[in-house]
């Protein structure tokens, strides 16, 4: 499934520098540049609520607006405050269909390895390259009926059309073992049996 644009509305910002910042974040307004297709970087204000919003996916399409005109943009550097849930700075780059750019995307797992077994993840997400305008929220591993020593790598990941991936082809995602489970009972029995009692220790040392 492709992401689809959020549209939102976009100001000119004609005021620089920290404390030009400080205020526009004071007011709502969360600083942004756009940079791209060889045109000087433009200075916008986003809205902070919608922005925060909208960019809880760090590859979300963005359609900006500003009066009758609009833009496609991905953001391209997010700062955050690490002490608030708040977003202090954008960079974004300006996009059109046609233009292919690399993101990384989750990795969603599907199906079950075999009875008893498991799978332990070795990334979690890849850069992938994609149709500016077309970018897929996850890829796919197929885990179904997977047996212990079996790993799933680079040409093994399911993708959607259009979509390539740059890795080398024993580049690792995910391996599958088999479930060990250890009867701690038993265990507990065993190392209970070793230690000798309070009396047989007593009864020792009046030996000696």
């Amino acid at each position: 499934m492709a992401i689809d644009y959020i549209e939102l509305p976009v100001e000119t910002r004609t005021d620089f520098g920290k404390g030009a910042s400080r205020r526009a974040r004071r007011d709502g307004y969360i600083p942004a540049v756009l940079y791209g297709h060889g045109e000087e970087p433009r200075h916008l204000l986003l809205p902070r609520h919608e922005g925060f919003l909208a960019l809880r996916n760090p590859n979300q399409l963005l359609r900006l607006t500003e009066g009758d005109n609009s833009e496609m943009a991905l953001p391209k550097d997010i700062q955050r405050n690490p002490l608030k849930e708040e977003i202090v700075h954008v960079d974004l780059i300006l996009v059109r269909r046609g233009e292919r750019v690399t993101v990384d995307v989750w990795i969603d797992v599907i199906g079950e390895p075999a009875p008893d077994h498991a799978h332990v993840m070795d990334v979690t997400s890849i850069p992938v390259e994609a149709d500016a305008l077309d970018l897929p929220e996850t890829v796919q591993i197929d885990l179904t009926g997977r047996t212990a020593g079996e790993h799933v790598y680079a040409p093994d990941v399911i993708l959607p059309e259009g979509v390539t991936i740059d890795l080398e082809d024993d580049f690792l995602i995910a391996t599958v073992d088999e479930i060990v489970e250890q009867d701690l009972g038993e265990e507990a029995e065993a190392d209970e049996g070793e230690v000798p009692t309070v009396a047989e220790e007593a009864a020792e040392n009046d030996a000696e």
